[in-house]
């Protein structure tokens, strides 16, 4: 009788705990995992919004394995697909995918598993899932669950906005019996409800956790001269680690690759315009690497779970604050230290709005396509905290701030510096919008060569000798960050105006200060802007001396076995497990067991060359 009273009272979260502790070798659940997870279990379909490295696979892969049927779930990426499905079958789950790059023989393998129930969970794209034959082969399939991964790709208010996506709403009517979950890492207020509307999930629970990544070390720095020997000095600050690059088209790619390689960096260049194999085998090599630089567009979505990337750099500033802290947060997903560290200018905003004005589309999108573009801008320039901002923008409310950000510890401060921008902006009215920003700021110090005399009569002629070249630079930027002043493209020849002309009003008579960032100390790193990391912090991946032998054994172990299976190393562990491992030097199958990230289909893979390995340090 106690046994049945003992099975009676395992709740399905009990059960599901289970699963994690066996399956993926975690103790318990993080964050708002449990909540999602029950909700699946439930049958209700769901909305979670929770950060990158925040563990959003587990809250569509339990239940998958849980309830009776076929776990469906939905990516936009093939190499996110191709990542999952490699962890999942490395801890013992049946899985596959179905998109483009798969051989008919292996398709007709995938669907002969799921005729016969073999098959635990399936990865599509949004534009296979909706192919008439397949929506007519997965309505004679069970299916435990269907996982929109992504989910902001559905709202036109999103940074990725992907067309495709808008057909899932029809996923409701087609599978009505079947719960739905939506996941991300980030969406504000607007797209979240956009992605209920789009997703017909109006009376589903909705969890949006916090948007904090305290691992993150954030930076930016405007553009001074060339942004190539900027990266290059950034990057070889940070020997031995893995880093992302983000360039804003092909061509810079792969200059900045070949740039890096020829000062001994590891780096490859990686987007659309490159074969599709070469790009495979650069992937598989960058995420196989203990050290390696990725060089991208920044549409690259990479998609992959590499945990030990450790900066994240911006050459060129993405479009939205939903794309920085996407892209930011592949950094650090280990939850050890990281950066990200963005180089932007008033150049890169004015390009970007241009982009934003040629396209067709509503007018109320490209309204707020523009103010998402200028908030941006905002967090890269202001003097706020930038983890705070990003946080208040998802819409958090009492946020502290992050105290390690460069804003934070003080690298960055501002001053008034409103009688300088009156006088600018009086030298930018007088010339009538008919130079650029270099004339400009030789007409304020008085150095225009061959200067006309209706020039050289104009009442602001030589007024800014009070300030450098560079300051006056500085502040012109910032006018335009501001959208007092603006710039018209002129055919890649651009002239300065006046902007918004309520603003430059307010600045005359006094009821608006233009603040001015000033940098008051030189980073740790020898270069301006960006520090290292944060004083005190720890290293990633900290290990005792007595422990850095066999943490080494066991990674050169790893990579090998990674090399024979071709699948990245962190699949088969991560980081954090061997440095476990190497702590605790386990002596037996069950102390190996009882360690964070072994699972039972690992221990039944590894356990025994991992105890053999370590039997060699004890």
């Amino acid at each position: 009788m106690s046994s049945v009273v003992a099975e009676a009272e395992i709740t399905p979260l009990d059960a599901a705990r289970d699963i994690l502790r066996r399956t993926f070798g975690h103790n318990d659940f993080r964050g708002l995992q449990a909540d999602v997870i029950g909700e699946a279990l439930a049958g209700r379909s769901a909305m979670a919004v929770l950060p990158t490295g925040g563990g959003k696979s587990l809250c569509y892969q339990i239940p998958s394995l849980m309830r009776p049927g076929l776990g469906l779930v939905v990516s936009p990426l093939i190499a996110l697909m191709t990542d999952q499905v490699a962890a999942l079958v490395q801890s013992g789950v049946a899985a596959a995918r179905l998109d483009s790059n798969i051989e008919p023989e292996a398709k007709a393998e995938t669907w002969r598993r799921i005729d016969a129930g073999e098959l635990q969970i399936l990865y599509v794209s949004p534009e296979g899932l909706m192919q008439p034959w397949m929506l007519d082969r997965l309505s004679r399939t069970p299916l435990a669950l269907i996982a929109i991964d992504e989910a902001h790709c559905v709202s036109q208010w999103g940074h990725d906005f992907r067309p495709e996506y808008r057909m899932l709403g029809r996923l409701a009517d087609l599978f009505p019996t079947v719960p739905r979950l939506a996941v991300t890492a980030t969406a504000d207020a607007k797209t979240r409800d956009d992605i209920r509307t789009e997703l017909r999930l109006h009376d589903s629970a909705e969890f949006v956790a916090s948007f904090a990544r305290p691992e993150l070390i954030l930076s930016a720095e405007r553009k001074r001269g060339g942004v190539e020997k900027r990266v290059v000095d950034l990057v070889t600050a940070r020997p031995g680690r893995s880093g992302v690059v983000y360039a804003g088209s092909r061509d810079k790619t792969e200059k900045l690759a070949e740039a890096l390689r020829g000062a001994g960096v590891p780096a490859v260049a990686y987007h659309a315009g490159i074969d599709k194999r070469l790009r495979e085998t650069r992937l598989e090599e960058f995420l196989e690497a203990d050290h390696a630089v990725m060089v991208a567009t920044i549409a690259f979505g990479m998609g992959v779970d590499k945990p030990d990337v450790r900066f994240v750099i911006h050459a060129d500033p993405p479009g939205s604050i939903e794309a920085y802290w996407q892209e930011i947060g592949r950094a650090g997903r280990d939850g050890e230290p990281a950066e990200g560290i963005t180089l932007y200018g008033a150049a890169d905003m004015s390009w970007a709005l241009k982009r934003i004005a040629e396209r067709e589309m509503d007018a109320e999108v490209k309204q707020v396509q523009v103010r998402k573009v200028r908030q941006l801008y905002t967090l890269l320039d202001g003097a706020g905290c930038r983890a705070a901002t990003v946080r208040r923008y998802f819409g958090e409310e009492g946020v502290e701030p992050c105290g390690q950000c460069d804003l934070c510890s003080g690298l960055v401060e501002t001053h008034d510096a409103s009688v300088a921008a009156q006088k600018a902006l009086s030298a930018a009215h007088r010339l009538n919008g008919r130079f650029g920003r270099g004339r400009l700021v030789d007409h304020l110090l008085g150095k225009t060569k061959d200067v006309s005399d209706w020039e050289s009569g104009l009442s602001t002629w030589g007024i800014g000798q009070d300030l450098t070249a560079n300051q006056w630079r500085d502040l012109t930027e910032q006018l335009l960050f501001e959208g007092m002043l603006r710039e018209d493209p002129n055919d890649g020849r651009p002239l300065v105006g006046l902007g918004d002309a309520d603003a430059v009003r307010a600045v005359f008579r006094g009821e608006r200060t233009v603040s001015m960032r000033t940098t008051t100390a030189e980073p740790e790193t020898g270069g301006r802007g960006t520090r290292t990391r944060k004083r005190g912090a720890r290293d990633a991946t900290v290990v005792p001396p007595s422990d850095q032998a066999l943490f080494e054994a066991l990674r050169a172990w790893r990579a090998a076995e990674a090399k024979a299976q071709h699948v990245p190393p962190y699949v088969i562990f991560h980081d954090r497990t061997l440095v476990e491992i190497a702590g605790a030097k386990p002596g037996s199958r069950a102390a190996l067991a009882s360690l964070n990230g072994v699972g039972e289909a690992k221990l039944a893979h590894y356990g025994e060359a991992v105890l053999e390995l370590v039997g060699g340090f004890a």
